[in-house]
């Protein structure tokens, strides 16, 4: 495990925010959005693993595995392409969830 920080390939703005604002209030409406943010993340991750479990359920009653290891390695490199190697941690419990109960 490394010690040196990480960089990630994906950008993030930071913004700036007018001195007269006071900090509470900067604080308070970065709180709230974050929040809804959360809210809109697990609705996803809910839809997400929805449409998961009609494919593995189509893919088992044709014979299938539940799983496929190189529909998953796609996935992974996409998040990591698009996040960093942080992408891959959160690809790999994303497909955790998603990869429905035995």
């Amino acid at each position: 495990m490394s010690t040196e920080p990480s960089t990630s390939t994906a950008a993030v703005p930071v913004p700036t925010v007018p001195t007269a604002v006071p900090i509470g209030e900067v604080v308070a409406g970065g709180r709230a959005r974050i929040d809804e943010l959360d809210q809109r993340i697990i609705a996803l991750v809910q839809e997400r693993m929805a449409a998961s479990a009609e494919i593995q359920a189509a893919r088992l009653a044709a014979g299938g595995t539940r799983v496929s290891l190189n529909r998953e390695m796609v996935i992974l490199a996409r998040y990591r392409s698009a996040l960093g190697p942080q992408g891959t941690e959160v690809a790999m419990q994303l497909l955790e969830l998603c990869r429905g109960r035995s």
